[in-house]
């Protein structure tokens, strides 16, 4: 992969290939889809043209296109992912978006280091005076060294410690102050279980139970390790998806000199690897974590070590943020935006499963940027742009761990305080059109009150987060906006479904969960109903105009986890943003 910007000579190419695929998105819009909001009544003439403007055989296009065999997945760092860049970059100039990268340029470049431990690597957990087990690699285990090294060893003593949460406001600390520095940490994921909104979000999952902040965790406290205990009921997904996710190639942010410590080891182990290792030492997995449960738990040392070499391919890889902008209307308001955002990369090619290795990722998240894109597109036919100006931002690097989002919150085109919002979309309905949506995370933030006022124009319920032990909110690229103290939200299409029997949207959402999420099996269809990604589009649009037309910025609910981080707006936004 280079680490310029993608060669202008495959423009034309992919110019062509987008008008050949934008050519069927005249087609008439199909049965189900929102009628004409009648003139003289509902949103304002602009807005009301704008929703009429959608259309979901647009999306259609750039699904099939993006989730296509020839993108062989999308995947950071892969051939397929510069494509997918490329395709972006052309579809922007297509609807007319100002470019928001670098030298006038769509593409944010993005730098990160690709990790990709071998085959060759081992880990070992030999017990004290007893056993020695070696899990298989992908069937018992996957790994990282984030040192960024090639060759890294480790031999330390296991300790069990629990959820490895350290949450004062719910005066929670796995750790009781014991020294862990060196030693390899051996965690439960998710939360502390609770049925008290109040304690760890009751049932819904916190950013505490996220496997991210686990290893977090462990390298604040100095461990040299953390080995993660997957279940399929904690983890929210089963060991496939850690499988594949973790063993193939994986994009890290370079090392810096002020950032925390590297663990040497971050891993998971099976279930049954972690109660057959946990009985070898004299526990038992069942009964550590009732006492994990515990607020009075003590981390408990184990009798072994863990061992390990693990051999790693490094390399610098480049991929990018692909950024257009619509100016605003207003001569003050116009220096500030809402932002739109869907990730386009998915996992490209890695094992095999029946003979096929390329995870295409139609609806995680060709359907989301396919929206994204029609959302832009509906802007378009707006008589008068909002007052805000707007930002549409196709990310890199989710898989990877959030990454391009989280590159562009810390190097921001307009500065995070003049953010009004952030509209996230990753996976929108592709099996009909659903009577109710989800705003994950809008009920933190008045934006809550917006996406009511836009249930009752456009005929949809609010629903509460459907499945809220996902811990979804912390999954996607909304969070790195939130984090920076942008007001966020996700849009997620509820379970309700229009002309379905009860129990169809549970069934279709369990069925992707089990045989479809980060598989090869993700793949475009034909008998796609994308009625709902439509919806989501109108929605994202109402929204997004009424944040943009109101002279008050969005606020965080009082004491919200990421109020403190939200700033008073000053300064204007740069050039970029205001041509």
């Amino acid at each position: 992969m280079p680490t310029t910007a993608p060669a202008r000579s495959h423009l034309s190419t992919l110019s062509l290939l987008a008008v050949v695929l934008g050519g069927a998105a005249f087609a008439a819009a199909p049965p189900g889809a929102a009628p004409a909001t009648p003139k003289g009544s509902g949103p304002p003439e602009g807005l009301r043209r704008a929703l009429d403007a959608v259309d979901a055989e647009r999306i259609r296009s750039d699904i099939r296109f993006l989730a296509d065999d020839l993108l062989e997945g999308r995947g950071t760092g892969q051939r397929g992912g510069h494509l997918a860049a490329l395709y972006l970059e052309t579809r922007f100039r297509q609807l007319g978006l100002l470019p928001g990268g670098a030298g006038g340029s769509y593409l944010q470049e993005v730098p990160l280091v690709g990790i990709e431990t071998q085959v060759a690597s081992r880990l070992t957990i030999a017990a004290e005076g007893g056993a020695t087990l070696e899990p298989k690699w992908l069937e018992d285990y996957v790994a990282n060294s984030e040192t960024q090294q090639q060759d890294t060893t480790l031999d330390a003593p296991l300790v069990f410690v629990g959820y490895g949460v350290v949450a004062p406001e719910y005066h929670w600390d796995d750790f009781k102050g014991q020294d862990v520095s060196g030693k390899v940490l051996v965690m439960l994921v998710n939360d502390p279980p609770s049925d008290d909104p109040a304690h760890f979000g009751g049932k819904a999952l916190t950013y505490y139970g996220r496997w991210t902040y686990k290893y977090e965790s462990a390298a604040r406290a100095g461990a040299a390790g953390a080995i993660l205990i997957h279940t399929d009921a904690s983890a929210g997904y089963g060991w496939n998806v850690v499988r594949n996710s973790w063993g193939r190639e994986r994009a890290y942010v370079a090392l810096g000199p002020d950032g925390p410590r590297p663990l040497k080891l971050a891993a998971w182990v099976s279930e049954p690897f972690a109660r057959s290792f946990l009985t070898a030492v004299g526990q038992d997995f069942d009964t550590l974590r009732q006492a994990a449960a515990r607020a009075d738990f003590k981390p408990v040392p184990l009798t072994a070590r863990a061992e390990a070499h693990l051999v790693t391919a490094v390399r610098p890889l480049t991929t990018w943020n692909v950024i257009g902008l619509v100016r605003g209307s207003d001569p003050k308001l116009r220096d500030q935006a809402v932002i739109y955002t869907a990730h386009y990369d998915h996992l490209g090619r890695a094992a095999a499963e029946n003979g096929d290795d390329i995870y295409n990722g139609a609806e995680d998240n060709a359907s989301g940027v396919a929206t994204l894109l029609e959302t832009a597109r509906a802007f378009g036919s707006m008589p008068r742009p909002p007052k805000r100006s707007l930002m549409f931002i196709a990310c890199a690097a989710e898989e990877a761990g959030l990454r391009g989002s989280e590159y562009y919150a810390a190097h921001p085109v307009v500065p995070n305080d003049r953010v009004a919002a952030n509209i996230n979309m990753d996976g929108t309905p592709v099996w009909g059109q659903p009577r109710d949506f989800t705003f994950l995370g809008a009920d933190r933030s008045s934006l809550g009150q917006v996406a009511a006022d836009a249930s009752r124009a456009l005929g949809f319920k609010v629903v509460p987060d459907q499945h809220p032990e996902q811990g979804s909110f912390y999954r996607s690229d909304q969070f790195n906006f939130a984090k920076v103290g942008i007001p966020a939200f996700s849009l997620d299409p509820g379970l309700d479904y229009v002309g379905k029997p009860p129990g169809y949207g549970e069934k279709m959402w369990k069925e992707y969960e089990d045989n479809r999420y980060h598989r090869p099996k993700d793949e475009y269809d034909p008998a796609f109903d994308l009625s709902g990604s439509a919806a989501t589009a109108r929605i994202a649009l109402y929204v997004g105009y009424s944040v943009a037309e109101t002279a008050a910025m969005p606020r965080w609910n009082p004491g919200d986890e990421f109020a403190a981080a939200r700033k008073p707006s000053a300064g204007a936004a740069p050039a970029s943003a205001q041509r």
